[in-house]
């Protein structure tokens, strides 16, 4: 089997010329990739993007945001930019504006693919671990997709890319009647929604202000999670700095999980109907769903294009472990060296598990030729 191929851009800009610029570059590599092979004429294109949150103020800029929107006008496609809710779909509105995105600085409308309030869904066959997963319906239904994705650590599957991308953001929290048929689904495993140890607890209530939904109290020095508002997104045992809070799940359940979920997605799209590109820029150690963003662990790399999210995502974990860690980052205060494996070393959880998942699920493949801009 022929390798698949990725087209690469640096970050490095040697030349005072605008074409050697990365906003430059980038319009020359989304003019040399065939957007006309995926999108037909006229055709609704979503482009999947995570919005950001307060605090978290690195996704991925408004400018090339709108220069992706322009390729696909260009190949005669209507796009429009979408994500699923996080937090309550009107403040999740309110965040992307903050965080500059909207149809003024990036040219098409901004839609919450699974509603306001995360309850707009489809249930999609996944697999034996999860059954069926609710895939948020704008995704389920449009014909195309182009998957802006913030390559960057996650404390759980080591890094956030295109394949997890395709599975977090392409369902929604839960199901109206099934309600662990939604996000949570990936994250838990048992009845439990958290394991705590009151030995442990300083009750410093971390794991109540980071909660989205307000699902965390505490009485009489007891942890108290409502149900009815949980939605199971793990973000309060993340948080937990004594391990008071921990998930249910082991780190091979929520890859192997986080991987049928992506498969259930692709499973809406016809054949080379999603396009995916990868940035390698403002790699931060954690997730842009979190209140806030610590400094890159890593310089800027680049921009990674292709339709293959195992192969992108191996190229780019690939090039990110590779990396030099940055002085003042959490990667030089784990004391971490060049020539290891950066993100692996990061957080814990391999994060080769997942695309070697991906690969046996028939995803996509882990070997990869990459072409860099200007090459012949």
């Amino acid at each position: 089997m022929a390798k698949s191929r990725l087209y690469f851009i640096s970050a490095r800009n040697t030349k005072w010329l605008y074409r050697d610029s990365l906003p430059g570059k980038f319009e020359r590599i989304l003019d040399k990739f065939n957007f006309e092979k995926h999108i037909s004429k006229n055709e609704w294109v979503a482009v999947k993007l995570h919005w950001g949150s307060e605090g978290a103020f690195r996704p991925i800029r408004a400018t090339f945001i709108r220069k992706t929107v322009d390729r696909i006008k260009a190949a005669g496609g209507d796009p429009f930019i979408t994500e699923t809710v996080r937090i309550p779909g009107l403040d999740y509105l309110h965040v992307a504006n903050y965080n500059g995105i909207s149809q003024e600085t990036c040219g098409a409308p901004l839609v919450l693919a699974d509603g306001l309030f995360g309850n707009d869904n489809i249930l999609v066959d996944s697999g034996p671990l999860m059954g069926q997963i609710a895939v948020a319906s704008v995704i389920h239904d449009v014909p195309a997709m182009v998957v802006l994705s913030h390559f960057k650590g996650h404390v759980q599957s080591g890094f956030g890319g295109a394949l997890k991308h395709l599975s977090m953001g392409g369902i929604s929290a839960r199901h109206r009647s099934q309600k662990r048929k939604g996000r949570g689904a990936i994250h838990m495993t048992t009845p439990e929604r958290m394991i705590w140890d009151s030995s442990k607890c300083t009750f410093c209530m971390a794991c109540a202000n980071v909660c989205p939904r307000g699902a965390i109290r505490f009485e009489r020095k007891r942890l108290k999670i409502d149900e009815a508002l949980c939605w199971a997104c793990g973000r309060c045992a993340r948080v937990c700095e004594t391990g008071a809070l921990s998930d249910p799940i082991s780190q091979e359940q929520f890859q192997k999980r986080l991987m049928e979920s992506a498969k259930a997605v692709l499973s809406t799209f016809q054949k080379d109907k999603i396009i995916y590109i990868n940035f390698m820029l403002d790699i931060q150690p954690e997730c842009d769903c979190m209140p806030g963003a610590d400094v890159p662990i890593a310089q800027d790399i680049g921009v990674l294009i292709g339709d293959d999210p195992v192969a992108l995502d191996q190229a780019a974990l690939d090039m990110v472990n590779a990396a030099t860690p940055l002085p003042d980052s959490l990667a030089s205060d784990l004391g971490l060296k060049p020539g290891g494996k950066l993100l692996a070393d990061l957080h814990r959880p391999d994060p080769q598990l997942g695309i070697d998942e991906a690969a046996r699920l028939g995803l996509g493949q882990k070997e990869y030729e990459t072409i860099t801009l200007d090459d012949n």
